[in-house]
C-alpha cells in the first residue's frame, strides 16, 4: 500500500506543485545566464553522485544502504530548495529553473546510474534492474504532474494564484508523513544502522552545501545565486529517493518499503538540522548584517 499507493500519490502531487508557476520562459535561463546555470547542473547531476559515491566509501556503508545512498545522491533537487531559496532572499527563478532542468533530466540519467550501482554493490544480483520500468514510472511521477502544473499555470494564471500557497503547504504536509510512515515502517533497520548511516548523510548536507558555495564564488556569481546553487547542491529530493528504491527494492520485501529507501527518509528530517542554521545565516548576509 506504501509503495504502491501512498508514495507515487505523494511524490505526483509535489512535482504538480512544482509545476505550478513554472512557465516555459523559465528556462529561457538556461541560455540567459549559462555560467550560473551550468555550475549549478553540473553540481547536481555530476559533483553530487560523485560526492555521494565517495562518501559509501568513506563510511563503509552496507550495501543496501550504499544502494540507498547512491539513490538519494542520484536525486538531485526538490520544491524545499525553491523554498528555501525564497526564504534567504536567494534567486528563485534560478532555483525553480534548476529544480526543473534536473527533475526532468533525471528521468533518463538516474534508471541507468541505479542499475550500475545496484551491480556495483552486489546487491540482489538474483535480478537485474529493469531500467526500462523504472524511467517509465519516474515519468509518471515527476515529468507529468510538472507539466500539468505548467499547462495550468498557462491556462488558468489567477486560479493557481489563489491555489499555489495552498498546494505548497499541502505538499509539505505530505512530504513530512511519507518521511514519518517510511521510518516507522524500517525502525528495526534504522536503530541498527545509524551510527553509520547518520554521519555519512550528513557529512554529505555540509559537504554538499559547502562545495555549492564554494562553486559559485569561484565562477564571480554573486551571493544571492551563490546561496541559491549551494541550496540546489545541497538539498536532495527524498521523497523521488524513497520512490526510486521502492521501484528497485519493493519485489524483495512483498510490495514494502525496502531499507535502501533509509537514508532518503532520514535524509528528509536530517536535512533540517544543518539547513535551518545555513538558510538564517545566509539570510542575514543578504540583508547586509554579515559579512559573505
Amino acid at each position: 500500500m506504501l509503495v504502491s499507493v501512498v508514495l507515487p500519490i505523494v511524490l505526483s502531487f509535489i512535482m504538480f506543485s512544482l509545476g505550478l508557476g513554472l512557465r516555459v520562459t523559465d528556462f529561457a535561463r538556461v541560455f540567459q545566464q549559462p555560467k550560473v546555470f551550468g555550475v549549478g547542473l553540473l553540481n547536481q547531476l555530476v559533483l553530487l553522485p560523485l560526492v555521494a559515491f565517495c562518501l559509501v566509501l568513506a563510511f563503509n556503508l552496507p550495501p543496501v544502504l550504499a544502494v540507498g545512498m547512491m539513490i538519494l545522491g542520484l536525486c538531485p533537487g526538490g520544491v524545499t530548495s525553491n523554498m528555501l531559496t525564497r526564504i534567504t532572499n536567494g534567486v528563485p527563478p534560478l532555483s525553480i529553473s534548476l529544480t526543473a532542468v534536473s527533475s526532468l533530466l533525471s528521468v533518463l540519467i538516474v534508471p541507468w546510474m541505479v542499475a550500475w550501482t545496484v551491480g556495483y554493490f552486489g546487491v540482489d544480483e538474483s535480478r537485474s534492474v529493469d531500467v526500462t520500468a523504472i524511467g517509465i514510472k519516474m515519468f509518471l511521477i515527476t515529468a507529468v504532474p510538472v507539466f500539468f502544473g505548467m499547462i495550468l499555470t498557462a491556462t488558468a494564471p489567477a486560479l493557481v494564484e489563489k491555489i499555489s500557497k495552498m498546494v505548497a503547504h499541502i505538499a509539505l504536509a505530505l512530504f513530512i508523513l511519507i518521511v514519518v510512515l517510511a521510518i516507522k515502517a524500517n525502525w528495526d533497520a534504522l536503530m541498527k544502522h545509524f551510527s553509520t548511516l547518520g554521519p555519512a548523510l550528513l557529512a554529505l548536507m555540509i559537504v554538499m552545501l559547502g562545495l555549492g558555495l564554494l562553486s559559485g564564488k569561484l565562477l564571480g556569481t554573486t551571493s544571492r545565486e551563490s546561496t541559491t546553487i549551494s541550496l540546489e547542491s545541497g538539498i536532495q529530493n527524498a521523497t523521488l529517493g524513497m520512490a526510486v528504491a521502492a521501484f528497485v527494492g519493493a519485489e524483495a520485501v512483498g510490495g514494502g518499503l525496502p531499507d535502501s529507501a533509509l537514508p532518503s527518509a532520514v535524509y528528509g528530517v536530517m536535512m533540517y538540522f544543518i539547513v535551518v542554521p545555513f538558510v538564517l545565516w545566509r539570510k542575514k548576509v543578504h540583508e547586509g548584517n554579515v559579512t559573505s
